[in-house]
């Protein structure tokens, strides 16, 4: 009780934050018409500064580098702070609309809104994911110097390390090895480094403080990456015996010629596989800050209408965000382990075993 009473604790304390956050976007917005739908979308969206705080009117943030290559131009480097005052750099600007929304822009010789042909700034994203490594990596080397210190003793670890250990060990022996087989162990670095990367950066990204509050796992394109790895992984290391299941499957012939409908079928599924797993992810994190910002919301529109009404959907909205946080906690693990655990059931189908040497 006394744990669950400090996490409850944790979120209570942490929402005023999120709400003083949500705030700085509706302040900006005519008080009888907030738009919930832009407050949202500049919360979950990737951007080339990193938004932390409003006090007053003054708004905090971090200015982050931002590196193109235009013909025109050639290769140009600057921060994002040129932009706070005027609304073009170098031809270069931000749209505000369209479907280059919030992307910087150029326009062309006839007008027209154009992409820089090469756009490699560090944005929100990008330095989410490197702090989120970083974090990771000094999170790993923490609980590796236990064990060095600790290792010739019988101690058992307590506390976070064991509970690393509890997941290190679910990870290798739950999903690796029953759903790979006997070349598990080739496998396991990159297994755990998908979990434990997607589950921090699904825990940093409910923290509405800095370094925390990024749509890490929310953004599509680093589900894609991710899935991306894991069809590198489940294709370039497939043996001989998968790669003829999919071109010359256990069928009868007529599927396969001299129209080759099965293998076509098998061949689509090798993408189907990893864009599974890039949806899953994205769509369900995704959907979890949504809901979460769509209540803190309430507040701002109900105070609009009525400022007895505002107050009692206050409370309402804190207990259900309160709620969907703790939901939020139990869904940043299953989808990290979700991930994990069709990853490793797509590498263990990419490694199957002739009939005679499974007998």
């Amino acid at each position: 009780m006394t744990a669950i009473f400090r996490i409850l604790l944790f979120f209570t304390m942490l929402f005023p934050v999120a709400t003083q956050a949500i705030a700085g976007s509706a302040h900006d917005a005519d008080a009888k018409d907030v738009d919930v739908k832009k407050i949202i979308f500049e919360h979950v969206k990737d951007s080339y500064s990193w938004h932390i705080t409003t006090l007053g009117d003054k708004h905090i943030s971090i200015d982050l580098p931002i590196i193109l290559y235009s013909p025109r131009t050639g290769w140009t480097t600057f921060f994002s702070s040129v932009f706070h005052h005027d609304e073009e750099y170098m031809g270069f600007h931000i749209a505000k609309s369209g479907n280059n929304e919030g992307k910087i822009i150029e326009y062309d010789a006839n007008g027209n809104e154009i992409r820089p042909t090469i756009d490699i700034s560090i944005t929100k994203t990008v330095l989410a994911v490197i702090l989120n490594a970083i974090l990771l990596v000094i999170i790993v080397l923490c609980v590796a110097r236990w064990y060095r210190l600790k290792g010739t003793s019988l101690e058992a670890p307590k506390g976070f390390v064991g509970a690393f250990e509890m997941l290190v060990d679910m990870v290798v022996y739950d999903i690796a090895k029953p759903n790979i087989g006997k070349n598990y162990t080739k496998y396991v670095p990159y297994l755990l480094t998908a979990f434990f990367f997607i589950f921090l950066s699904n825990l940093m990204g409910l923290l509405p403080i800095f370094p925390g509050g990024s749509n890490v796992t929310g953004n599509i394109a680093v589900t894609m990456a991710l899935a991306i790895c894991t069809f590198i992984a489940v294709n370039l290391f497939g043996n001989r015996e998968y790669w003829k299941e999919i071109f010359w499957p256990d069928v009868p012939v007529w599927l396969k010629v001299p129209v080759p409908l099965m293998p076509f079928i098998e061949l689509f599924g090798l993408f189907v596989k990893p864009f599974a797993l890039m949806i899953r992810l994205f769509a369900n994190i995704l959907a979890g800050h949504t809901v979460v910002l769509a209540f803190i919301s309430i507040i701002f529109i109900t105070m609009t209408v009525s400022t007895i009404i505002g107050s009692a959907m206050t409370v309402v909205s804190v207990l259900f965000t309160i709620f969907i946080n703790f939901l939020e906690l139990l869904v940043a693990f299953i989808q990290a382990f979700v991930f994990t655990m069709l990853s490793s059931v797509f590498i263990g189908l990419s490694q199957p075993e002739h009939h005679s040497e499974h007998k």
